[in-house]
């Protein structure tokens, strides 16, 4: 299982699934060029200090990642999607690709996708911030392929 983001503009945003990846053990894919400087101080501030166990993979340019697919599926997370994520049965060599804060992904990319998912909402409202859409549907498709971590029972409490 991979996250994959699509042009990132909103750092925190990013630095938060950066996160999220580490803790879960998800590679993260930037697929640039990102909206913010990618050393950014809001980046640095929500990853924290898990920026060094975030397995991250920055590619230039949507041609560049596409080269490194290798034949997994590519499930764009949208709400331009008829199937929710609920009833969508995930792989784990699945590829969640989400898209820019402000824009989506281009129609060239979202026909490209092999499958496209959406998070059934409330009438009336637009979208989920898009970390916890990835922490959303990430933890659906962790769960189904049993792909989650196994509990660390060595922590220290302070």
């Amino acid at each position: 299982m991979r996250l994959a983001l699509y042009q990132p503009d909103i750092a925190p945003n990013v630095g938060t699934m950066l996160r999220l990846g580490a803790c879960l053990g998800v590679p993260v894919d930037i697929i640039e060029p990102c909206g913010f400087p990618f050393g950014a101080k809001d980046l640095k501030r929500a990853v924290m200090d898990y920026a060094d166990a975030a397995d991250v993979t920055r590619h230039i340019s949507w041609q560049e990642f596409a080269t490194h697919k290798n034949g997994k599926r590519l499930i764009l997370l949208t709400t331009k999607a008829d199937t929710a994520y609920t009833d969508f049965t995930f792989t784990e060599s699945d590829i969640l690709l989400l898209g820019r804060e402000s824009a989506g992904v281009p129609q060239e990319v979202h026909d490209l996708a092999d499958h496209r998912l959406i998070i059934p909402m409330t009438e009336g409202m637009r979208s989920i911030n898009i970390a916890l859409s990835a922490a959303m549907v990430l933890g659906e498709a962790l769960r189904q392929t049993a792909g989650f971590p196994k509990p660390s029972t060595s922590f220290e409490i302070r």
